[in-house]
């Protein structure tokens, strides 16, 4: 009988050295097995999780490529010094400083930091009351340094956009969760959200972050004796550098007169005239890279979306009566006020009597048009805008671009249109109206500064770029994006072109724009505009003017748009114009 329990006790005994000869073979099996395989859904090996689980880091530089203007101006990126705080659990440990200290050379209050810091649960950038880490001036830099608290670092940080308002939405944003710590090795990436940070997005990523990790216990609390780590892309190519067409000068000062004009809505587009450039690109109202509130659409780009453009069309309209000979400068018409159909009048109630076309053309005279609407074809109309560049995207494109099937820089480009139905352009009453730039005709403000760089480069247009070079980030060029024509199936005659620019310049002399004649530096030619729209079912306008400056040697296409303004007021795109010429008369 004792033999049974004996039995018993040696086959227990048995199976619990079985038990520990499996669990034994197991962790070596792991440890010396599969330590250097790959956990599954991760890029580390085993051991690597094993040591980021007691690994917090902080990442101070994305990764990520930027832009700078044509002189080399940065436009994102900007290195600071900012404070680190990690996770306590007394925040009166604090040794050899106080809470107190550290809010005096925080320049915040107390108790607002100590409600911060005490919810951590993973170490943070100090961002004050902010969205953006806060910059430390040097004596804050020195004086939190000097502190030796092992629960606040001070470190170099990359932050990619200031936190206030532009008219730069070509520039874009980033979208996603931006992290600016990590854990357990994860790193989630950022992404174009408009603009170039967009359209380039496959350029910009780089190949990883820069960022410094810090060990910590099981208590989520850092372990001094262990040194921080930095780990950082060594690769001296990348991130990419792009060069953008825009100066950065001129870019500030046209949003400065936009801002002061008290324009709530339009934009300002500056083009360089010998290659179609663009040197600066604003749309109001401004927005705030860091408070994107997508509803809002504050970060849509009015500039590349289409607007009713009103007389300023009658550039096209003229061009096209003059390249289908159906009209010539000096052929005289009248206007009483009144075309007698379709409901349209002239903007002059006593109308402007006895008149040439070229008179019509710098009196901005709507029955003189509307006779030509009346005589114009829908495929002439169609023609003519083609060749200036109105009905048809713009922007520099290109295929296959460093890897990537397809690049437009310019984001979220609008056509504009001429004429929403062919088959009812044949209605004499449509054709009317779109010769004075109303009904379906909608135009973007970089089409009507195209518009006039291809007149002055005798219909041999450019597609405006905004992207001239890629670089390393060693500075090595790696790709120049060169100059692209818009090519039409067939360009307007440089007389027509010749002619359209001297109505121009008389429209400054003696026509609408005679307000541009006195108190500019430059000679300046141009076509104002007023299209009648409805904004919230009431009556407005929208004012623009397209030009250029200066007569005798051109070097600045611009145009500018003002939605919405009250009926009857005072045509202050006009002002404008001539202030953002005055302001480009005296840029270097």
């Amino acid at each position: 009988m004792r033999e049974i329990p004996r039995r018993r006790m040696y086959y227990g005994w048995l199976l619990v050295a079985c038990v520990l000869v499996l669990f034994i073979g197991r962790l070596a099996f792991i440890q010396i097995w599969l330590k250097g395989h790959p956990v599954p859904a991760t890029q580390h090996t085993l051991m690597e999780a094993a040591r980021l689980q007691h690994e917090r880091g902080v990442v101070l530089d994305s990764g990520r490529g930027h832009f700078h203007d044509r002189h080399g101006v940065p436009l994102t990126g900007k290195l600071i010094w900012t404070a680190v705080l990690f996770p306590v659990t007394d925040l009166n440990v604090l040794q050899p400083a106080t809470l107190k200290d550290v809010a005096v050379i925080l320049d915040t209050k107390p108790d607002q930091l100590a409600e911060i810091w005490s919810s951590l649960k993973e170490p943070v950038l100090w961002h004050g009351e902010g969205r953006i880490p806060v910059a430390l001036r040097p004596e804050q830099r020195d004086a939190l340094s000097a502190l030796g608290l092992t629960q606040l670092k001070v470190y170099p940080y990359e932050q990619r956009y200031e936190d206030k308002e532009s008219g730069m939405q070509w520039l874009g944003y980033i979208s996603g969760q931006r992290k600016e710590t990590q854990r357990y090795g994860q790193y989630d990436g950022i992404t174009g959200g408009s603009g170039l940070e967009k359209a380039l997005d496959p350029l910009l990523n780089s190949l990883s972050p820069t960022v410094v990790y810090f060990s910590v216990d099981g208590h989520n609390q850092v372990i001094p004796e262990l040194a921080p780590m930095v780990k950082a892309n060594l690769n001296p190519y990348y991130p990419l550098r792009f060069t953008t067409t825009i100066d950065l000068s001129i870019q500030k000062e046209v949003e400065r007169l936009m801002s002061e004009a008290g324009a709530s809505e339009g934009a300002i587009v500056v083009q360089d005239v010998h290659n179609g450039d663009v040197v600066a690109m604003v749309s109001s109202p401004f927005y705030n890279p860091e408070r994107i509130h997508p509803a809002e659409g504050q970060w849509e780009n009015k500039a590349l979306q289409g607007a009713a453009p009103g007389s300023i069309f009658k550039i096209v309209t003229a061009a096209a009566a003059l390249e289908a000979g159906i009209s010539t400068p000096k052929e005289v018409f009248h206007c009483s006020g009144e075309y007698g159909r379709y409901g349209l009048s002239c903007w002059k109630k006593q109308g402007h009597g006895r008149l040439t076309l070229e008179d019509a053309f710098a009196q901005s005279c709507n029955v003189v048009f509307a006779e030509l609407g009346q005589r114009l074809s829908p495929a002439q109309f169609q023609l003519a805008a083609q060749q200036l560049g109105v009905g048809r995207v713009l922007g520099w494109q290109a295929s296959n671009v460093l890897g990537v099937s397809e690049i437009r820089p310019l984001d979220h480009e609008e056509s504009g249109s001429v004429f929403a139905d062919l088959e009812a352009a044949e209605d004499e009453g449509v054709r009317v109206q779109t010769a004075i730039g109303q009904r379906d005709v909608m135009m973007t403000p970089l089409q009507a500064s195209n518009m006039i760089v291809t007149l002055l480069n005798q219909g041999q247009g450019f597609r405006p770029r905004m992207v001239s070079r890629v670089s390393y980030d060693n500075g090595q060029e790696l790709q120049l994006w060169p100059v692209q024509r818009l090519r039409p199936e067939k360009s307007l005659s440089p007389k027509t072109t010749s002619i359209l620019l001297t109505w121009m310049e008389k429209v400054v002399q003696k026509g609408t724009g005679s307000a541009l004649k006195q108190g500019g530096a430059w000679r300046l030619a141009g076509k104002s505009g007023t299209a009648e729209v409805l904004h919230h079912g009431a009556a407005a306008n929208h004012q623009w003017f397209t030009g250029y400056g200066p007569i005798e040697a051109p070097r600045y296409a611009v145009s500018v748009l003002l939605k919405n303004q009250k009926p009857g007021s005072r045509h202050r795109a006009t002002e404008l114009f001539g202030k953002v010429m005055n302001m480009l008369s005296a840029s270097k």
